[in-house]
């Protein structure tokens, strides 16, 4: 299975990497071809809402989501990784995503697998709310088969992460 990791932290080196690359060597491990995006290194605009794609065809902006859109709709599988933001995702994966706005017919016919990873400081049993909710919506909505979630409560740094049950959890679930 080939996979894509779009993963959104600006923070390369931080608790999210630590995830994605558990679910990356879990993956590689069980035979999976995983192709991972650190976002914030690409040169990504936001979707103006021009339409002009016509919700299926090229986006008139000429910029580095082309790769994304490529490995994407090449895929079997998306995995999602994020810090928790305000509550919801990265801007870095939230402007991947709505750039999905010229392919979605593309995602929602290829039946793809999906998987969130994400961290969050806050260990309050409703820190994920809104991200999960966010999350499931776009699994019914691009016809994707959800696979999991990992949902790093009190990960606010790279060593609270590693020190955390969830790594091994991210691992499991890139094996399975």
């Amino acid at each position: 299975m080939k996979i894509v990791i779009l993963q959104g932290s600006p923070n390369k080196k931080g608790s999210t990497d630590v995830l994605a690359e558990q679910f990356r060597k879990g993956a590689e491990e069980a035979g999976h071809t995983v192709q991972r995006f650190d976002l914030t290194d690409l040169q990504i605009r936001p979707c103006t809402g021009c339409v002009s794609c016509g919700y299926e065809g090229p986006c008139v902006q000429k910029d580095e989501n082309q790769i994304i859109r490529q490995a994407v709709l090449e895929a079997d599988m998306i995995v999602f990784a994020t810090p928790l933001y305000y509550y919801g995702m990265s801007a870095q994966l939230k402007t991947v995503i709505d750039r999905f706005c010229a392919y979605n017919s593309s995602i929602q016919r290829k039946h793809m697998k999906s998987a969130l990873l994400a961290v969050a400081w806050n260990s309050d049993d409703w820190t994920f709310e809104a991200l999960e909710s966010h999350y499931k919506t776009l699994v019914r909505y691009l016809n994707l088969t959800d696979m999991g979630m990992v949902l790093g409560y009190g990960c606010g740094t790279r060593s609270m992460t590693e020190h955390s049950r969830f790594p091994q959890q991210a691992y499991v679930l890139g094996n399975s």
